[in-house]
């Protein structure tokens, strides 16, 4: 059942945040749409060792305690992120922290990585681990942490065996000091910390901004690939506000995604693809809202794409309008796979 066209105008009403944790609560109590048509066999991809039967996924940020990823794989995405979670449970920022722009469909946050902790989530993942799909889980540091690579390795122990794949996130703008974590000597250490915690083969992917300059891009392509992360998450919500957003909420501090952050981020991505010579699956996030900004994102490097804010604008019915539009993307080009159009786009 899908009521988010009968809720949107209350919704729109409401501050963000609670009309984030009312979705939540009506989602948990099964209030979400289900996908009724399978997907298109072209949209199919394998990496990581995963067989995703599409490409496009829910980011992190929408679900930080593991609530509802049945709810939204059941609404038709291939995927769903859960996070960010730090070891210790915090409440974050001040209220409030997130603000609706709704002229340039986009959205400022400076939640700073609010969540309930490693054990509420563990707990709900070990409740969930017969059932199907793919979860992956976006690890943190807490804000005060003497050890900030202690927390994301303490996030590698308590959720292996229970995510289909970790995201490290060091790219949040709203943790002061921890984009720091992306410079060379500190990411070099990161990597061989979080791999070492590692026992078995669960993917590591790293999140990265996308205020990143070109020396600093060449550094984690380097890393990523002499270390052996298993992919990039292309991007983070950026500090930028010049030639993107103005008008109401635009000066509030935080991180911008949505819309505007689409040519920004899909930018880094082909860099990134480029820089890695297409040997490492990139996933790519920012601003998509439509079927042509989730092609335009895999012709630019991207394996898989995510997305969050669009959600808040579109609700449910896109991610089929999504998925329908991406299948006729690759037939209108001549792709039979969605892995034949991956960088289609780059010169490597």
């Amino acid at each position: 059942m899908d009521l988010f066209p009968l809720a949107r105008p209350l919704i729109s009403l409401m501050d963000p945040e609670t009309a984030h944790g009312l979705t939540l609560r009506a989602l948990r109590l099964g209030l979400g749409p289900s996908q009724r048509e399978p997907d298109s066999a072209s949209l199919a991809i394998d990496l990581f060792g995963l067989h995703f039967e599409n490409p496009l996924g829910i980011a992190a940020g929408f679900d930080k305690n593991g609530e509802v990823p049945d709810a939204m794989l059941a609404m038709g995405m291939g995927f769903a992120e859960v996070g960010t979670v730090t070891p210790l449970p915090q409440p974050g920022n001040p209220r409030p922290r997130v603000f609706r722009l709704p002229v340039h469909r986009a959205v400022i946050n400076r939640l700073g990585f609010n969540n309930q902790g490693h054990a509420a989530l563990k707990k709900r993942l070990l409740a969930r681990r017969k059932r199907p799909g793919i979860v992956g889980v976006n690890i943190g540091a807490n804000k005060d942490a003497a050890d900030r690579i202690a927390d994301y390795e303490a996030g590698i122990r308590a959720f292996e065996g229970l995510a289909s794949y970790f995201t490290v996130n060091i790219s949040s703008p709203n943790t002061p000091g921890l984009r720091a974590l992306q410079n060379k000597a500190e990411l070099q250490n990161l990597v061989a910390r979080v791999l070492a915690a590692r026992k078995g083969k669960t993917p590591v992917l790293l999140k990265i901004a996308p205020d990143l300059n070109a020396e600093e891009l060449g550094d984690i392509a380097e890393v990523a690939l002499e270390q052996g992360l298993d992919g990039l998450i292309v991007s983070n919500t950026t500090i930028a506000r010049e030639g993107l957003v103005s008008g109401i909420n635009a000066n509030e501090t935080g991180g911008l995604s949505g819309a505007p952050l689409f040519a920004m981020s899909t930018a880094v991505l082909r860099d990134m693809y480029r820089l890695t010579k297409g040997r490492l699956p990139l996933v790519g996030v920012g601003g998509i809202s439509s079927a042509a900004d989730a092609y335009a994102k895999i012709r630019a490097g991207a394996s898989l794409v995510q997305l969050y804010s669009a959600l808040t604008y579109d609700g449910p019915p896109l991610v089929g309008s999504i998925k329908r539009g991406l299948a006729a993307h690759l037939a209108a080009d001549g792709f039979a796979h969605l892995k034949d159009a991956v960088g289609a786009d780059v010169n490597v």
